[in-house]
């Protein structure tokens, strides 16, 4: 198991965020999070991130106990994030934007320009990379984050609604993105996705919350008739995916 977090909690003052969240992704997997709005997923990452640390718990990577880990020292042993307002710096270059995530996440300062080269080249921005991050359309501002990620050297990227303003086009063509970075890179993956069709389709296993709480985990496809999830989405009935409408 590559993460795991145990009985993790968060509390804003009076505002409980999260409660008591076991999350367990295995090396290799792509694991999906979803849930309403305000359910804690965001949250969730920012704290397996060390944007702020949890109220309860313990949270580990790789076997080690990162809890008390800074957020540039958890991107140094090996976990990345995108953020779901994509987050680049506009007056700077495809390539010294991901030049500045190698500075920040991967620790060593020898070997920069090489793995630069081979994240620009592994999600094939090399027509775009010398180009200014502000002339970049949404769907490839999504994949330079991602390629800063990429060349930290991550074991795990964790994606927060990467699909979010996309195109039905773009969310077929990002989702093709992430198998070639799990299956051909071996880098897991964990996503927060609200597109439920979407989520099923990439993730091997998932999980929902609401309200900060867990209320279900296991096979994605378990989400279109669990009760506790069609209560959370719908109220009552069934669970309506894209795919299902006629």
């Amino acid at each position: 198991m590559i993460l795991e977090t145990k009985g993790v909690s968060k509390a804003f003052g009076k505002l409980q965020a999260l409660l008591d969240v076991n999350l367990g992704v295995n090396e290799g997997e792509v694991f999906g999070i979803a849930g309403p709005n305000g359910a804690g997923k965001s949250t969730l990452f920012n704290v397996i991130a060390g944007a702020f640390p949890p109220s309860d718990g313990k949270i580990f990577f790789g076997g080690r106990n990162i809890t008390s880990l800074k957020s540039h020292q958890i991107c140094r042993a090996g976990l990345a994030r995108t953020f779901q307002v994509p987050q680049t710096f506009p007056s700077l270059t495809v390539y010294d934007n991901i030049r500045v995530g190698v500075t920040f996440g991967g620790g060593r300062q020898r070997g920069i320009k090489k793995r630069v080269e081979q994240s620009i080249e592994f999600l094939d921005l090399g027509n775009v990379r010398q180009m200014e991050a502000s002339n970049l359309d949404l769907y490839t501002t999504k994949l330079v984050m991602m390629a800063a990620c990429l060349a930290t050297d991550c074991r795990l990227l964790m994606l927060d609604e990467p699909l979010a303003g996309l195109s039905v086009t773009e969310i077929s063509d990002f989702l093709r993105v992430v198998r070639h970075i799990n299956t051909d890179g071996g880098i897991t993956v964990l996503l927060i996705e609200h597109i439920l069709d979407s989520l099923i389709e990439i993730s091997e296993r998932a999980l929902i919350l609401d309200n900060g709480q867990v209320i279900y985990s296991g096979d994605p496809e378990g989400i279109r008739t669990d009760p506790r999830v069609i209560e959370v989405y719908l109220g009552d009935g069934e669970v309506v995916l894209e795919e299902d409408v006629p």
